[in-house]
Order: C-alpha cells, then sequence, then structure tokens
C-alpha cells in the first residue's frame, strides 16, 4: 500500500469554485445495499469508523427499509447503535416510510433522508407508486422528523435520464424538487442514476431550479460513473455553486432497481481532483485510500476507484 506522492496533485485553483466541499459519503448505504452478498454488521461498522478516521464528517450509515426489498441492510436496528458515538460525525439514514422513520427515532438517528423518482417508470419499479402517490406517502415522514428535529435530505432519482422513459425534461424534475422543498426537505441530492448526464445538462437543471426557487445552497449532486462522466459533471455542479457532493468510497455502489446503473463516483478520485483545485474537503486521501482497500479485501475484489488503483498498485 503506498501512499499519495509529496506534492501530488500539484495545486492549482481555478476561478469561480467553491473553497471548501462537503463530501457526503454514502458507500456504507448505497454502496453495500448493492452487494449479492451480506456484510458482516461488525464489518459495516469498521467501514464507518475507518471513513469517520479518514475525516468524512457526513456519512450515510445504513437503511431502515424493509428486510425484504434490501436484505443486505436488514441489520440497521444493531449496526447504529455501534457507530452512533462517533464524534463530530453525521450518520443520515434512509427511511422510506413512517414505520422506517420510527424505528430511525427509536434509536436517537437525528438526520433522515427519503427516496424520490423524477420518473414514473422508477417510481414504479422502486416504490410500486406512481410520482404523486410517493410524495404523499413521503409528506407526513418529513413533517414527523421536523417535528422532532431532524434534519430532512430528499434523493431524487433519475434526473438526467431513464431506462425506459429514455430523456427526461428539465420541468419534470424541477416540479418534483419543489414539491420535495414545499414539504420541509432541509436539501436535495440530484440522482444520475445510470450516469447518463453531461456538463451542460446539469448546468440547465441547476438553473432551472434557481428559476424555480430552489436555491444552490440547498442542492447536492449524486453521479454515477457509467460512462466516465461523473467528474465532469462535479465540477460542471461546482461552477454553479454546488457545495455538498455525494460519493461513495472506492466506488462502490449501483443501484438494485435500474440493471443500467453502475457504481457511485468514487470518493478517492472526487478527493483527487479537488485537492488539486484547492478545494478543503477535510479528508485525509491516504487513510481513505487505506479504508477502500481494505473493504476491496472484506469484499473479495479490488475496488473500481481509479485512485485507488494508483496509490495500492492494486490490480
Amino acid at each position: 500500500m503506498s501512499t499519495p506522492v509529496p506534492g501530488l496533485p500539484m495545486v492549482v485553483p481555478a476561478q469561480g469554485l467553491p473553497a471548501r466541499v462537503r463530501i457526503h459519503e454514502v458507500g456504507a448505504r448505497d454502496g453495500l445495499q448493492n452487494e449479492k452478498s451480506t456484510v458482516p454488521t461488525e464489518v459495516k461498522a469498521e467501514f464507518v469508523r475507518r471513513l469517520a478516521d479518514a475525516g468524512l464528517t457526513t456519512v450515510e450509515a445504513t437503511s431502515f427499509v424493509h428486510p425484504k426489498w434490501v436484505p443486505q441492510l436488514a441489520d440497521a436496528e444493531q449496526l447504529f447503535p455501534l457507530v452512533a458515538g462517533l464524534p463530530g460525525v453525521h450518520l443520515p439514514v434512509l427511511v422510506p416510510n413512517e414505520r422506517g422513520l420510527d424505528r430511525a427515532l427509536a434509536l436517537g438517528v437525528r438526520r433522515i433522508a427519503v427516496f424520490a423518482s423524477a420518473t414514473e417508470s422508477f417510481a414504479k419499479a422502486n416504490l410500486n407508486r406512481t410520482v404523486d402517490e410517493a410524495l404523499a406517502m413521503f409528506s407526513p415522514v418529513v413533517e414527523k422528523a421536523r417535528s422532532h428535529g431532524l434534519h430532512v435530505r430528499g434523493y431524487l432519482s433519475m434526473c438526467f435520464g431513464d431506462p425506459w422513459e429514455g430523456a427526461v425534461p428539465v420541468h419534470q424534475v424541477v416540479r418534483v424538487c419543489k414539491a420535495l422543498m414545499d414539504m420541509g426537505c432541509d436539501e436535495l441530492s440530484l440522482g444520475d442514476t445510470i450516469g447518463v448526464a453531461t456538463p451542460g445538462h446539469v448546468q440547465s437543471l441547476l438553473a432551472g431550479l434557481n428559476e424555480e426557487g430552489v436555491p444552490t445552497s440547498a442542492l447536492g449532486v449524486h453521479f454515477h460513473d457509467t460512462y466516465g462522466q461523473a467528474l465532469a459533471n462535479t465540477l460542471a455542479a461546482l461552477q454553479h455553486g454546488v457545495t455538498t457532493v455525494d460519493a461513495s468510497a472506492g466506488g462502490l455502489g449501483g443501484c438494485p432497481y435500474a440493471k443500467s446503473a453502475t457504481g457511485n463516483l468514487a470518493t478517492e478520485d472526487l478527493v483527487w481532483m479537488l485537492q488539486g483545485l484547492g478545494i478543503d474537503t477535510g479528508v485525509d486521501l491516504g487513510r481513505l485510500t487505506a479504508t477502500s482497500v481494505w473493504m476491496a479485501g472484506q469484499l473479495g475484489r479490488p475496488s473500481p476507484s481509479r485512485t485507488v488503483k494508483a496509490l495500492s498498485h492494486q490490480e
């Protein structure tokens, strides 16, 4: 295992970019939920601890979805108490409905996320509801979470393209985003679930949201690297003023309900680019890379992250 070469990447700032980016680490939830085999609870907990030790301050811990739908995360009640005491680390969890919220509240969770779709086809595949039926289901969840003082994130899938419907019009995405914000979400994560976005499309959607009163400060981006566009799309979002970027350590993840969805943007690849731009993340790249190499060993396969491969000589 090697460490980053001193002085590399060379820091060359670019104009018009934020000074700091908050990485919303999704590997422990979005990454592991797509694994064919179930990862032991203690290994998941150690993964979260190592991610926190690498400097990540937001680590999505697990999901309170019914075990029938996501069996890989059926141990949420056992896992969360093992990591809940990490100092200075936010540990949001995904909840699908009021029952999931009640389970999370019972464990003292302070941050939750709900998961909506911009398209009817994916809403049917993922939630077995129409887009509007799903929003109606989430409304009391968000209201109850806010009444308990919780921070609420709204995930929106298929913001840039859908495997069944193809291109997704910007106005269609904006409508669902506004509904989530009006419902009471504190922030939104714009998901490129099948990785088809390109930089111009990203900036067009962000501008469309601003025009309808959704501030950039409330927006995060969640890119998949199916066509190798995740970093380019992230840079386009940063140029627009976005300061929250979702990423997954080692590039873990996909989507169990959209077979064309490949891995998330690797956190290491994101950190390498941000370091080169002089953007602060608070993340120690060497420790993060070591964590992903360790997790790849637990999963029995190499990490797809280019930065992990380059720094660890992983074949």
